[in-house]
C-alpha cells in the first residue's frame, strides 16, 4: 500500500518506500523495499527478501540518513538485522530527538555497478526537464550532466548519455565491460513519460542507479510532489 506523502514546506515529500513504488510501476527497475515497524517485522522481511540486506531509517525529518546513524548495510544474518533495527532507532532518536520516525526500510543489497544519476524536475522557464549524469564527483564536483526538456524521444535519451564527459566510463574503462546503454536510455524515457502522465510530480531523483552489462537498477529514489 502506498503511504501518504509528508508535507515539507511547499512540497510533499514521499516516503522512501512509496517513492520506489511509483517508478517501479512505470517499469523502471528498482530495488525491492518494505517498511518494518518492529525488529521482528524487519527480520521477517529480510528473510523474505533474501540476505544480505540494508536497513535505513524512514522519517520525513531525516534527509541525510547516514549522517545520523540511520543506515546499516551488508547485514548477512537475521540476528544482525534484529540488532541493527534497534541500533538505528536508538541512534536517530538520540541525534534527532524531534524526528517523526515511521519505521525502518528493509531492502536487499544490490550488486554494485557503475553509478549514474537520473533526475526529473520542473524548471520555471522550460517546465519538466530530465537530467542524466554519472554519479559521485562527476555530478557533485564536475557538474558533468546533460538536460532535455520533456517530452523526450529515443534520440534525445541516446544523445544525453553520450554528451557527458564521463561517457567513456560507460563504454568499458580499463578492461571493464561496457554497460547496457539501452537500459539507461529506457529509464530516461520512462521518467519523461511519468512527467507527461503525472503533473503533480515536482521532482524525481534516482540516485544512484547502478548500470550493469545487462540492465540497470535504481537503488535510491526521492520524490517531491507539487
Amino acid at each position: 500500500m502506498t503511504e501518504a506523502p509528508v508535507v515539507t514546506g511547499e512540497r510533499k515529500l514521499m516516503t522512501e518506500v512509496a517513492a520506489k513504488e511509483l517508478p517501479g510501476a512505470q517499469g523502471i527497475p528498482v530495488v525491492p523495499i518494505s517498511l518494518a515497524r518492529s525488529s521482528s517485522e524487519a527480520v521477517r522481511l529480510a528473510k523474505a527478501l533474501g540476505l544480505p540486506v540494508a536497513l535505513q531509517i524512514v522519517s520525513p525529518d531525516v534527509m541525510h540518513k547516514s549522517e545520523v546513524g540511520g543506515v546499516q548495510l551488508q547485514l548477512t544474518s537475521l540476528a544482525q538485522v534484529s540488532k541493527a533495527y534497534g541500533e538505528i532507532l536508538a541512534t536517530v532518536r538520540a541525534r534527532v530527538p524531534a524526528a517523526v520516525i515511521e519505521g525502518v526500510s528493509v531492502q536487499p543489497m544490490a550488486k554494485t555497478g557503475i553509478g549514474v544519476v537520473a533526475w526529473l524536475a520542473h524548471d520555471r522557464t522550460f517546465g519538466p526537464v530530465v537530467m542524466f549524469g554519472l554519479g559521485g564527483i562527476f555530478v557533485e564536483v564536475l557538474n558533468d550532466v546533460a538536460f532535455r526538456v520533456v517530452p523526450l524521444r529515443p534520440r534525445d535519451a541516446r544523445a544525453m548519455i553520450r554528451e557527458v564527459r564521463g561517457f567513456p566510463t560507460l563504454q568499458g574503462f580499463r578492461g571493464a565491460p561496457p554497460v547496457d546503454l539501452g537500459a539507461l536510455e529506457d529509464i530516461l524515457l520512462k521518467l519523461s513519460s511519468l512527467a507527461e502522465q503525472r503533473s503533480e510530480l515536482h521532482e524525481i531523483d534516482l540516485n544512484a542507479v547502478f548500470a550493469y552489462p545487462a540492465g540497470a537498477l535504481a537503488v535510491d529514489a526521492r520524490i517531491l510532489l507539487a
